[in-house]
């Protein structure tokens, strides 16, 4: 998961104080009512000016195709449901298990409405979105939205490690994983899997600069040691904070490393050849909305939006203080050095790690 640049990581870090409500669509300044959505429907015979338009034409074509959206990732059972129910529109769930990158390979074929993608993703495959700007917008960070409109970060996360309070002490750092007692997982095979290529990242970094010969060497030396094992067996697990926040409680702990911790977006997109247009853009808004970006956290993602919804009294604040706690901002990866990462993993993992 990567992001160009790491200037938007405000959208990430979400202050703690007390709770406030969540109303879909605040007014405007002075009371007045929200002003026109600015709506780019280049698939669509007509556009739409307000978002009551847009939800009539979205009734009509009646359903909403999504792909690669586990109901269990970030809150998107409820989230698809809470709208289904308040549009009255079928969503048809292809392939949750998806990859970014299978999601986008099967738009052809599937036709999916709706993109969630990695930003590397997102950014490679921009010729085939549709571009479009939520109401929302101008509360993204500008560095994690295409200005085009053809992409759009809707939450963040940072790289954990979750823990067994009662075999373990609480790790400080990736460092502390290699003294004894400690058995640790990553989130599949760095190779193959997004979640254990950034586990293996997080652990690289040298003063918020990556470096994945860190990792490598890191995760041999917790091999040699017999310490690296499958997540069954582990009381230690390498993944994102909302998956490891999840599972929170007195048997299972999560713990954002000190130092350069890592974070990551993940995008929306609308495909251009989306079979149900206007389901598509509402669908966008539900999500960029105050009541779609509470439903993420309650997931334990990190709304984008969050910063601006904070300072307008509209983040539920009571959910954001039960995040994993960061010491500082994160890092994000570019494109380049996720690459050149990727590059050196294939050439070395196998050799050093197995």
């Amino acid at each position: 998961m990567t992001v160009r640049t790491c200037a938007a990581v405000a959208a990430i870090v979400v202050s703690a104080g007390c709770g406030a409500s969540s109303p879909e669509q605040p007014p405007a300044a002075g009371g007045q009512s929200p002003p026109p959505l600015n709506v780019r429907a280049t698939t669509l015979k007509d556009g739409f000016s307000t978002l009551d338009r847009l939800a009539e034409a979205a009734k009509r074509e009646g359903q909403l195709t999504v792909i690669g959206l586990p109901r269990d990732w970030v809150n998107y059972g409820e989230i698809i449901d809470t709208f289904s129910d308040k549009y009255g529109i079928r969503v048809t769930q292809l392939e949750p298990g998806a990859s970014s990158k299978r999601a986008v390979d099967a738009a052809a074929q599937l036709k999916p409405d709706v993109f969630d993608l990695t930003l590397d993703v997102a950014v490679a495959s921009a010729g085939r979105f549709a571009p479009y700007r939520v109401a929302g917008w101008q509360d993204l960070p500008d560095d994690v939205k295409d200005p085009s409109g053809a992409w759009y970060a809707a939450y963040g996360g940072y790289m954990a490690i979750g823990y067994d309070p009662r075999q373990v002490k609480p790790p400080a750092t990736f460092a502390d994983l290699l003294k004894p007692g400690y058995r640790v997982a990553l989130d599949g095979d760095p190779l193959r899997s997004d979640a254990a290529f950034d586990g293996v990242m997080a652990a690289s970094m040298d003063a918020r600069t990556p470096r994945p010969e860190r990792g490598v060497q890191l995760f041999a030396k917790l091999k040699r040691a017999g310490q690296l094992t499958e997540p069954a067996k582990a009381n230690v697990i390498v993944t994102w904070d909302h998956l490891q926040a999840g599972r929170n409680g007195e048997s299972w702990k999560v713990v954002i490393p000190g130092g350069s911790p890592l974070g990551a977006y993940h995008v929306q997109a609308i495909s251009k050849d989306a079979p149900h247009p206007a389901a598509a853009r509402l669908w966008q808004e539900f999500l960029f909305s105050d009541e779609g970006q509470n439903l993420l956290q309650k997931g334990y993602a990190r709304p984008a939006r969050g910063e601006a919804m904070l300072m307008k009294g509209t983040l539920d604040t009571e959910q954001a203080a039960k995040l994993p706690k960061a010491s500082g901002p994160p890092v994000i990866l570019t494109i380049p050095q996720a690459d050149a990462a990727k590059t050196y993993l294939k050439k070395e993992w196998t050799k050093s790690v197995g």
